[in-house]
């Protein structure tokens, strides 16, 4: 009779992600913005199926080519966020992809939002804790090479279950225009339909004499939905029915909001 499986470690995690580690590090020193290589990178290992294999590539391209698929990535994360995504064509992604037999067309990302979203904050909220941790990356080279043992947090159990983070973590202030004010229901519907469950619930602005509220608070279900929706933006616009709104990181403060 078999025994137990192993349980896998957060070492035994770094070595399965190492090339995406690489790919990060690649994107970081040609982009420099944490949070889009972080994005670009679990996009592609969301990709990174069956046959498809386009990360592997990505350590060993020229910076110009490491520019264009970040550009590309970017494209394809900003497209998913819009009302009516018509994605650019993403030529190197695709060129990357077809390397594994596969060929990505734009209208791909379209047409699958919602498992394009979830695909990658499953990877955000898990395995990429430890792949983007520097310091878990710089003890893992230093065991390699013997200047330490095997340090506690290496071979500590990995749980693929995501950490809770309290509400504000994954909150986003909303503002709109008193001329063209939006219902929380279609601020929740709005992203419930692109992308499925993703959101907790929407507040509003209390308001008094029938005016109507001018801002709000998304909570999402994840913070790795928060940073989709900006990658590495301070302040994105979508709209809603023909209505811009504008969305950025919550920051707690004392607001009239109503639950």
């Amino acid at each position: 009779m078999e025994g137990p499986a192993a349980t896998m470690t957060v070492r035994d995690v770094l070595y399965m992600y190492s090339v995406a580690r690489q790919a990060y590090e690649r994107f970081m020193s040609v982009c420099g913005n944490p949070e889009q290589a972080r994005n670009t990178v679990a996009l592609l290992v969301w990709l990174d199926q069956g046959t498809i294999s386009a990360i592997h590539h990505v350590p060993g391209i020229d910076a110009g080519a490491v520019a264009i698929v970040a550009e590309e990535a970017n494209a394809i994360l900003e497209c998913l966020r819009c009302p009516m995504p018509v994605l650019p064509p993403i030529p190197l992604i695709s060129t990357l992809c077809i390397h594994g037999g596969v060929y990505i067309e734009p209208g791909f990302f379209s047409f699958h939002q919602d498992l394009v979203v979830h695909g990658v904050a499953h990877f955000l909220e898990g395995a990429g804790k430890l792949v983007f941790n520097d310091r878990l990356n710089v003890l893992l080279r230093r065991s390699e090479t013997g200047l330490v043992g095997n340090p506690p947090e290496l071979m500590a159990p990995y749980s693929p279950l995501p950490m809770a983070v309290p509400e504000d973590c994954r909150s986003m202030f909303v503002t709109f225009s008193k001329t063209k004010p939006l219902h929380r229901e279609e601020v929740f519907d709005y992203f419930r339909e692109k992308w499925g469950d993703c959101v907790v619930r929407v507040l509003m602005e209390k308001t008094t004499g029938g005016n109507m509220p001018t801002y709000g608070r998304i909570i999402f279900k994840t913070e790795a939905i928060v940073n989709l929706v900006l990658n590495g933006e301070r302040l994105v616009k979508i709209s809603i029915d023909h209505r811009e709104i504008w969305l950025r990181k919550y920051i707690p403060r004392v607001t009239n909001l109503d639950a």
